[in-house]
């Protein structure tokens, strides 16, 4: 007995199709145990020594002169970094399993609201992969310069959560992506042409970046932190023009999506080239037979061509998984679309010369 088209296109794939989600948890898992523990092996404290016996006091100086109270990050126990590495790793492999498998737009604002509280407001920011890519440069070229295994860990992990399935850091897991997503009000279509000049900025930013750090120690300038729009957020605190612009960029998100995610983010540049090559993807559909359209207009990034997910610029955000009727009908309207969809298929099939069923 044949199936029809309509019933073919609704069904969801079986425990044998989530099989390679599996594998590809596993060995996402087993990269992590690898990473977390040579970040244990590897702490052991660094010989420092001062180049001079004592700081110069006030006294010393004259002119009234007071010493400033010095801002630094908490230090923090190795123990607690490899918690921080713990988190960011079931958060990936979270995002994968929503994006992918689940296919769960709620699960992944859930998941987006929790990054965005431990990466963002509870950890400060940092450690970030965004700003980690030019501590990482710089530890390529210059060989005095130590970057804690924790930044290298931060750096790599969501680079092999791309290659495995996509951007599904940038889907639920990034700070800066969560505070941007979560006001996306009423998204207007940028032209895909100046989409495409737009999106090309964010590459330009990356290899500015990346030249200005492995530059001289004396005129070495790390552009990414200094000009982070969001971490003046997360840490109630910065400079005013930067939480300005940061500001800018929110109000310009609740209608262009993600403005800093699609056309500044130099992670972002990283994300995009290897996510083409990514061992899984988002797909719209279970199946090929259901071309509706509607996913076109959810999708308020332009990720969708021809009804497919361009995997470079999916953010794996979930959207076009509440638009689809094909398994997911949520009212009487979209079942009639679905139930039309269905009808309308044999004669789709008929005039592109194929037989109806």
């Amino acid at each position: 007995m044949t199936d029809r088209p309509g019933d073919r296109a609704t069904r969801r794939p079986g425990p044998r199709g989530a099989s390679w989600l599996v594998r590809g948890l596993t060995f996402f898992g087993l990269v992590v145990v690898v990473l977390a523990v040579s970040s244990v092996l590897h702490a052991a404290p660094v010989e420092y020594h001062r180049p001079v016996n004592a700081a110069p006091k006030p006294e010393d100086i004259g002119g009234a002169y007071v010493i400033p109270a010095v801002q630094r990050s908490v230090s923090r126990s190795v123990w607690w970094g490899a918690v921080d590495v713990a988190v960011l790793s079931v958060a990936l492999a979270a995002s994968a399993w929503l994006a992918l498998r689940r296919r769960s737009r709620r699960g992944l604002v859930f998941l987006t609201i929790g990054s965005l509280a431990y990466f963002g407001f509870y950890r400060d920011g940092c450690v970030c992969p965004i700003g980690a890519i030019q501590n990482v440069a710089v530890a390529l070229v210059d060989h005095s310069y130590a970057v804690p295994l924790v930044v290298v860990i931060f750096f790599f992990l969501p680079l092999v959560a791309a290659l495995l399935f996509g951007r599904v850091f940038c889907g639920g897991v990034c700070p800066l992506g969560a505070i941007a997503d979560l006001v996306v009000i009423r998204p207007v279509e940028v032209p895909r042409r100046l989409d495409g000049v737009l999106g090309a900025i964010k590459y330009l930013y990356l290899i500015v970046a990346v030249w200005l750090a492995i530059r001289p120690a004396e005129s070495r300038d790390f552009v990414i932190c200094r000009f982070d729009p969001f971490v003046g957020f997360f840490r109630l605190a910065g400079p005013g023009h930067m939480l300005i612009i940061g500001g800018i960029l929110l109000l310009v998100g609740m209608f262009i999506a993600r403005p800093y995610c699609r056309y500044l983010c130099p992670y972002g540049a990283i994300l995009a080239v290897l996510s083409r090559f990514s061992w899984r993807g988002v797909t719209i559909t279970p199946d090929k037979e259901l071309d509706c359209g509607l996913c076109v207009g959810s999708c308020p990034f332009g990720a969708i061509e021809k009804m497919r997910a361009v995997r470079s610029s999916c953010l794996s955000c979930g959207r076009c998984y509440r638009a689809c009727p094909v398994g997911n009908p949520r009212s009487p309207d979209e079942a009639s679309v679905e139930g039309a969809a269905k009808l309308a298929l044999p004669v789709a099939m008929t005039e592109e010369g194929g037989a109806a069923i």
